[in-house]
Formats: C-alpha cells, sequence, structure tokens
C-alpha cells in the first residue's frame, strides 16, 4: 500500500491512496486538475502492471474526485451515499472558487456504487473495510481502513500541518467521528491533505475543534458574529496551521450548531465562504 502526498497540502493539494491487490489495484481519491490526476494515474502505472479495478471517494469535493473520468473507463467509483449525492448535485463547481487554475479538461464521474454506513471491498490480498461514522468534514465522509495492517485512510476528516475544515459537515459531528477513528487504534493514519502521521493527527484535529468550539460559546454569549470572532480570536495556538482563514467559516458551522443547527444541517456556504475571504484579505491561495 503507498500514500500518495501532494505538498504543502493547502486548498486542493490533497493525498491519494494506492492499494495494490493481487488482481487489481485500488485508488483512493483522485486529484483536482486533469495534469494532477494524470501524474497519479502514471504513479499507480509505475508501480503495477495491474488495471486499477476500483476507485473509492472519500467525500464530494471536487480536488478528491475530478480525476476520477481518468479511470472510470475500466475502474468503479464507490463512496457513500450522501457523498455520491453531493457529487450530483455541486458538479464541477469547485472550479468557479478558482478561475485562475489550469484544470484542464474536467468531466464529472459519480460513483455506481454506493453504501451507506459500512463496505467491505472484493481486494485480494487485503481486508479493505469503507466505513461511514457519521458527518465531519461534510454529511457523506468515509474512511479506508486496513485492520491488518492498522493502516487508515482518512480523507478530510483529518488534516495533517493544515487547518481542519468542517463548513459543510459538522464540528460536534467531526469530534464523534474522531473518537470512533482513535477507536479503531491505528498505526498509520493518512490525512486528506499533508504528511502521513500517527494517531497524534486525530488528537491534533480534535484540539484544533474543541478550541474552535470554545471561541464559538464565547463569541455568542457577547454576540458577536463568526466574522468578528475570527478577527479578534485569531489564529490562537494554531497559527502554525495552513490555511488559518478557514478559521471563520469553521466558526460559522460552530455557532450554528451552538444555536441549535443539527450535524451538516443548511448552512449559507457562499455568505462563509466570502467571510473567510474577507478575513484572509483576498482568495486563498489555490496552487492546484
Amino acid at each position: 500500500m503507498h500514500a500518495y502526498l501532494q505538498p504543502d497540502g493547502g486548498w486542493c493539494l490533497n493525498n491519494a491512496g494506492i492499494l495494490l491487490g493481487r488482481d487489481g489495484v485500488v485508488v483512493v481519491d483522485t486529484a483536482a486538475t486533469e495534469a494532477r490526476a494524470r501524474a497519479l494515474r502514471q504513479k499507480v502505472g509505475a508501480l503495477s502492471s495491474r488495471p486499477v479495478t476500483l476507485v473509492v471517494n472519500t467525500h464530494s469535493h471536487g480536488d478528491h474526485t475530478f480525476g476520477n473520468h481518468l479511470f472510470a473507463e475500466e475502474a468503479t467509483v464507490v463512496a457513500q451515499e450522501r457523498a455520491a449525492a453531493e457529487m450530483a448535485e455541486h458538479g464541477l463547481a469547485l472550479q468557479g472558487l478558482w478561475p485562475g487554475v489550469e484544470w484542464g479538461r474536467i468531466e464529472l464521474s459519480l460513483p455506481r456504487v454506493t453504501f451507506r454506513d459500512r463496505m467491505t471491498l472484493p481486494v485480494s490480498g487485503f481486508r479493505v473495510e469503507l466505513l461511514h461514522l457519521g458527518p465531519g468534514h461534510t454529511a457523506g465522509d468515509a474512511v479506508v481502513w486496513l485492520p491488518d495492517q492498522r493502516v487508515l485512510f482518512t480523507g478530510d476528516l483529518v488534516f495533517s500541518g493544515a487547518t481542519p475544515f468542517v463548513l459543510m459537515g459538522s464540528l460536534t459531528g467531526s469530534l464523534r467521528v474522531l473518537d470512533r477513528l482513535r477507536a479503531l487504534e491505528p498505526l498509520h493514519v493518512v490525512p486528506g491533505h499533508g504528511p502521513v502521521g500517527g494517531p497524534e493527527l486525530l488528537d491534533t484535529n480534535a484540539d484544533y475543534l474543541r478550541w474552535v468550539r470554545s471561541v464559538a460559546r464565547s463569541g455568542l454569549a457577547e454576540g458577536l458574529t463568526p466574522l468578528e470572532l475570527a478577527r479578534t480570536a485569531g489564529p490562537g495556538p494554531f497559527g502554525h496551521l495552513l490555511d488559518s482563514e478557514r478559521l471563520v467559516a469553521n466558526l460559522v458551522r460552530a455557532c450554528a450548531e451552538e444555536a441549535g443547527l443539527a450535524p451538516a444541517g443548511p448552512l449559507d456556504v457562499v455568505a462563509a465562504f466570502q467571510d473567510m475571504v474577507t478575513l484572509h484579505g483576498g482568495l486563498p491561495a489555490c496552487h492546484a
């Protein structure tokens, strides 16, 4: 098994996984642009002459799914059912956020197989489980768990060296999911963005989210908006993480949940992203 990393793990620079089964290859997530997806496919070909039989999307966002079409002719794309619905709903909208990126030829390639809570993949040589443990980064996150090797591919439920992002999912749900991932006792954690680590990555993400929740609670008591809160609080003890402007979007979700919104409940995502742009002083950098 291999982790395919795209440094530095910032906006749209996601990680992928490559599992070399005896009869075929499983690819965990693809990439944002045509060029990056082709580079991933080239690496897969260098590692194995066997065909790619399965592609797993850990969630719906385009940096993890836009490259699906380069594998879909030979492979079956699999995702959690909510993720598949989100992919169909949002299409290629991510490109509109960063019009200056050289996206290349991108086609929407939706999952042909979906699951609700758990699925075991038919992979010879590995025991591969897909688990949906509740809303977190999005409503339809899935992790790829190899219990015999205790290797966990988390998608964007976990970031390494970068700021977590729960605007389209749930802060409280993310904390629950992180607890459940910790209970798996993984040895190796491949995050959605950033360097590979161990279970300490779960703790770091949980620490950040608990801090955001505490900031949200204090701000609500003072009657501050998420943008005002983000300006007042700053990055706090997490200033070393990439993409700190995500704080305001995370506070939008945290404040809404503190006010009673259900995990993954609907929010004005466009307005929250605009607040993030305001806090950052412009559009965050995307080097996809």
